[in-house]
């Protein structure tokens, strides 16, 4: 069964840092793009990050310089490095797998499997 877990969210105060992770399991996801999209109360999920099979990466423009995204392809997982944490990155942070050796996509139509999200907060 292919399966992302995500874990490390939690409630952190304005301008502190939170480590996401996301362990991904029944296949190897080496070859895939991996993504981070977040929703907020009433919003639309949006993307955030992504790297792809050759570990290129993109941010949206509200994270970069704050967020890094990493993959370590021996323990199948990707993580968010989140930093300078602001009230408006509170969400509930969702990762994915994209498609097979492909640029990074920012569309969530391009990603197939998906976590159950973490929640992330935080206070002003």
């Amino acid at each position: 069964q292919v399966q992302l877990v995500e874990s490390g969210g939690g409630l952190v105060q304005a301008g502190g840092s939170l480590r996401l992770s996301c362990a991904a399991s029944g296949r190897d996801f080496s070859p895939y793009t991996l993504g981070w999209f977040r929703q907020a109360p009433r919003k639309e999920r949006e993307f955030v990050t992504g790297i792809s099979w050759l570990g290129g990466t993109y941010y949206q423009s509200s994270v970069k310089g704050r967020f890094i995204i990493s993959r370590d392809g021996a323990k199948n997982t990707v993580y968010l490095q989140m930093n300078s944490l602001k009230p408006e990155d509170t969400a509930v942070y969702y990762c994915a797998s994209g498609r097979p050796r492909t640029d990074v996509a920012v569309h969530d139509s391009e990603y197939g499997t998906w976590g159950q999200g973490t929640q992330v907060t935080v206070s002003s």
